[in-house]
């Protein structure tokens, strides 16, 4: 037991000081938990040092990360992802799966079995990877953003689907009938836990709500249950704590639950990379390194050209379509699990893991600096991408050309956009709105709006603007650079107009207010505010609050009318 022990402080003394050297790299903090792992392994292997305790805590780690997974995979959202994110996700995740297979088979020789295996890997990407970059650049409410989200919904389920074939076969050579009827099997197990879930659950729930301790354990309760349920039942307990999430996810405390289990998590979770780390071994990455980077350029290249492409189709604009590419540069933790368990039914090598692995690094590696700084490779190749781009979309470009003059701009019709062009209609000015979704213009124009489709980064549309004529542009669209463009262009022809534009961050308000902005709209504290000064004014009188009570509910109605929802919380 000492010997353990002393095993995991090196191990996690390692993995902190590599994990800190990375995140100073403004590398996903994951990728130092790997390389912890490949610098150690040497170490391990000469004094004899067994895996197995590590082994253990991993598979603990992977339960908890599923768990979490599934917990906001709510099937509720489903309805909200729209057409667009269902059939590019769909067709990327069959598109690259095809080319990743016949590259394996045809150009490297693999066998079938470990081709196949090689093509699922690559269709899937890193769902925590895409959701940090996103969090971190305050883009998870931008078009791309909400697409890139939408797709990762849809190859979540699809790897579900996959999971549960997997683990359900033993014998490679009746793959087929095994896998289908694991498949039949699973499907009963989860219309059981459906039912379950929705007569039952929400009564413990409920009840053990009352006590922030008994919820905790609860919720740690229902994970392992389900998971070893699945188990006993011949399939993988991955796939049972992933669904115990989902199936918990309806419930009105999955964000509570999530909350507090993310700290064991990210401890079992850590063991599990470093693991991964460990598989690696230094002497064997000669062998590997060949393949592991043709399969990263098929993530890092063929995907995000196979997603730009399908993208093209549904009107979208080439930034839209590029930003979205680059995103899902990578493959996924799930990639990962679906290779260990193929492992365990003998259908690969563990050498094939070491190489997907490998290749699960460099494409995180790289496909971070890519979306980090993605607005200067698209700025650098924007002339190159029209071809991702609908010839209708180029052809709005030259109608631009001679616009009408407008007293008001608003760019991004959101669920602060409906308020403030209210106003403009009351104030009875000239305006029009600008929204590079090309299904809000849409909707727009069904109501006789004045729409325009463009990006508001694009600087050839903000140069076919009159902004030299209009009074005041309101932006709602949170991004920094978009908003600091926007500052530059129309300072740069009208000194007098008011420039209202909308930050994340006081830091973010702070630069665009030296910039010019006239005023910042921050929602994050504009709450409390409106709060504090309604106490005031209404102090305790109920009649006061009674007449804003009707005047909220009667925008909300509005709200409604115009199908505008409130945004979903964040998700792991």
């Amino acid at each position: 037991m000492d010997q353990v022990f002393i095993q995991l402080s090196i191990i996690l003394l390692v993995a902190f000081v590599v994990s800190y050297i990375v995140r100073a790299l403004n590398q996903p903090i994951i990728i130092g938990y790997i390389i912890a792992g490949i610098i150690i392994s040497p170490f391990l292997i000469k004094i004899g040092a067994s895996i197995e305790f590590v082994e253990i805590f991993s598979q603990f780690g992977i339960a908890f990360l599923l768990f979490i997974v599934g917990l906001h995979l709510n099937p509720k959202v489903i309805k909200e992802i729209g057409i667009a994110s269902l059939v590019v996700g769909l067709g990327q995740i069959i598109l690259t799966f095809g080319v990743s297979f016949l590259v394996a088979f045809k150009l490297l020789d693999f066998a079938l079995i470990p081709s196949l295996y090689v093509g699922i890997a690559l269709a899937f990407s890193s769902t925590i990877i895409v959701m940090k970059l996103l969090s971190d650049k305050s883009q998870l409410d931008s078009l791309f953003g909400k697409i890139s989200i939408g797709v990762l919904i849809i190859q979540d389920l699809v790897a579900i689907a996959v999971l549960m074939f997997v683990s359900s076969m033993t014998d490679g050579s009746q793959m087929l009938s095994l896998g289908l009827n694991g498949i039949l099997i699973g499907v009963g197990m989860i219309v059981l836990l459906i039912l379950f879930g929705y007569f039952v659950l929400p009564r413990i729930t409920k009840t053990v709500a009352k006590s922030q301790e008994l919820l905790f354990l609860f919720s740690i309760c229902w994970c392992f249950v389900v998971a070893a349920l699945f188990s006993y039942l011949g399939f993988s307990m991955e796939i049972g704590a992933l669904l115990a999430g989902v199936i918990l996810s309806v419930s009105p405390y999955s964000t509570e639950i999530s909350s507090k289990i993310r700290p064991l998590r990210d401890f079992f979770l850590i063991i599990f990379f470093i693991i991964l780390g460990l598989r690696i071994q230094i002497s064997d990455v000669g062998s590997i390194i060949l393949n592991a980077l043709i399969f990263s350029g098929i993530a890092l290249l063929i995907k995000p050209l196979i997603l730009m492409i399908l993208m093209k189709g549904f009107g979208y604009t080439k930034r839209t379509n590029f930003l979205t590419g680059i995103t899902l540069a990578q493959i996924s933790e799930f990639s990962l699990i679906v290779l260990a368990l193929g492992v365990g039914v003998s259908h690969i090598s563990p050498s094939l893991v070491n190489t997907m692995t490998l290749t699960l690094v460099i494409t995180i590696l790289l496909s971070t600096y890519m979306v980090i700084y993605s607005e200067s490779f698209y700025k650098k190749s924007s002339r190159f991408l029209s071809i991702f781009e609908l010839k209708k979309i180029r052809n709005s470009r030259k109608e631009r050309k001679n616009p009408k003059s407008y007293d008001a701009i608003l760019f991004g019709y959101n669920r602060i956009g409906f308020s403030i062009l209210n106003s403009f209609k009351k104030i009875k000015k000239r305006y029009l709105v600008v929204d590079f979704n090309p299904d809000t213009i849409k909707n727009l124009k069904k109501f006789r709006i004045p729409a325009l489709y463009g990006d508001a980064f694009d600087l050839e549309l903000l140069e076919d603007l009159p902004l030299d004529k209009v009074k005041i542009v309101v932006s709602t669209i949170p991004d920094l650079e978009t908003n600091k463009l926007l500052i530059q262009a129309i300072r740069e022809v009208n000194g007098d107009a008011i420039i209202v534009l909308r930050a994340h961050s006081i830091e973010d308000a702070q630069l665009l207010y030296h910039a010019g902005a006239s005023y910042i709209l921050t929602p994050h504290f504009l709450g409390g505010e409106y709060i504090a000064k309604l106490i005031k004014e209404a102090k305790l009188d109920s009649k006061e609050y009674d007449a804003e009570r009707r005047k909220h509910i009667k925008m909300l109605d509005k709200f409604n009318e115009k199908g505008h929802k409130h945004p979903d919380v964040e998700r792991n």
